[in-house]
């Protein structure tokens, strides 16, 4: 017991070894707490596979977005997640999610499909006998598939990679003092240019993302304008670092398991769901947390109102209870009801164009480089709510 909390969750999230390989700490603390009380973050972690999803899905659990003080210090900030979709609870998040929906159901991420395979062939047109998959091909095909997908002009993509990295580092446990000065200079800078896009859109209205959010916005007046700009950044955030980290940790994998790599080069129709064993075996999102809003049990622990719980994503996608041989890196697995996306109200809503883009790259490397090889170890970098590398350098042919 934890000072009448229940059971004690025993995590070192700053420990170099473990932001390495998290998986067999995760599993210990799976084992023996699938729910526990974790003093050094003060919130509740679920390991398990049904406790998280329980964290994800049950309604007494949700989003409710508090300013980080001093306000004045942190408004650039507050204003981007006070207005985001994904920190807020129906209505708001309804309204905003459904206005977004809308955008994403008129065609445009079904229009994106050929222009996606096509970048992907185009960006390993250009890498020579070794170069790295992130900065070559994953990161300049994620800018490219989500800034057509709103807009965002070619001159000015290569400050959204940059942007994103910055903010999302604050979603990790650990950060430094220059971390949160650089998410802050990003959020305004971020949110300056969105404002100034949006505007651009509204006096000269074209085919894309953020045109019809302006049309919505203007036609209802439900879209307030920081709200219209929060949306935007959740969805360019979201798409950079899922498709990004899965691309990278997923193909890492697959060169670190050859035999699973040769299958895939005899058979691509395992692509579909080797994207989703990507989404399982290493996610590039270990932690969603929610609050409870009442007495919620779950897994037997009793977490109290106003209590935060995080759902451990990458606990939860190697449970043996739900998974047959957890900790097999498997192209084929069927089923595979992984939590890579999340679930629930908050599932991600970018799901479908991340399957896209990731099919797309996976396919282009094996029809092109079936040989392929790491040039290195890769270096893993050193977080753990959005688990990355560093690089991936790889050599297409021996």
């Amino acid at each position: 017991m934890a000072d009448g909390r229940g059971p004690r969750a025993v995590l070192d999230f700053g420990d170099p070894e473990f932001l390495i390989d998290p998986y067999p700490a995760l599993a210990r603390l799976r084992s023996r707490t699938p729910v526990g009380w974790h003093e050094p973050t003060g919130r509740w972690l679920a390991a398990g596979h049904a406790e998280a999803s329980t964290v994800l899905r049950d309604r007494r659990l949700g989003r409710f977005w508090t300013d980080r003080e001093p306000a004045e210090v942190w408004e650039p900030f507050n204003t981007l997640h006070r207005n985001q979709m994904m920190e807020n609870e129906p209505p708001v998040h309804t309204r905003l999610r459904t206005l977004v929906a809308q955008a994403f159901g008129r065609g445009h991420v079904e229009r994106l499909g050929p222009s996606i395979a096509a970048a992907a062939d185009a960006l390993l047109d250009r890498v020579g006998p070794e170069f790295d998959l992130l900065t070559e091909l994953a990161e300049p095909l994620a800018v490219t598939v989500i800034a057509e997908l709103l807009g965002v002009p070619e001159a000015d993509r290569h400050r959204l990679r940059p942007w994103s990295a910055a903010i999302v580092r604050m979603y990790e446990v650990s950060r430094t003092k220059s971390d949160e000065e650089a998410a802050l200079t990003a959020c305004r800078e971020f949110a300056d240019y969105l404002g100034r896009l949006a505007a651009a859109r509204r006096a000269e209205p074209r085919d894309d993302l953020i045109t019809h959010l302006v049309v919505v916005r203007d036609r209802d007046d439900r879209l307030s304008g920081p709200e219209l700009v929060a949306s935007a950044i959740l969805l360019l955030n979201a798409g950079h670092e899922a498709s990004v980290n899965a691309l990278g940790g997923g193909v890492v994998a697959l060169m670190r398991h050859r035999e699973q790599w040769d299958r895939l080069v005899a058979d691509r129709g395992l692509v579909p769901a080797a994207i989703e064993e990507f989404l399982r075996y290493d996610p590039p999102l270990h932690m969603f947390v929610r609050t409870a809003a009442r007495d919620v049990v779950i897994g037997g622990v009793t977490v109290p109102a106003g209590a935060e719980v995080a759902a451990l994503l990458g606990a939860a996608n190697r449970d043996p209870q739900v998974f047959t041989d957890p900790d097999v890196f498997d192209i084929g697995r069927d089923p595979n009801p992984h939590l890579g996306f999340g679930a629930g109200l908050h599932f991600c809503l970018g799901a479908p164009l991340a399957r896209l883009e990731l099919r797309a790259a996976l396919t282009a490397l094996v029809a092109r480089m079936p040989e392929l090889k790491l040039a290195a170890e890769p270096p893993q970098r050193p977080t753990f709510v959005l688990r990355a590398f560093k690089e991936i350098r790889l050599r297409p042919s021996a």
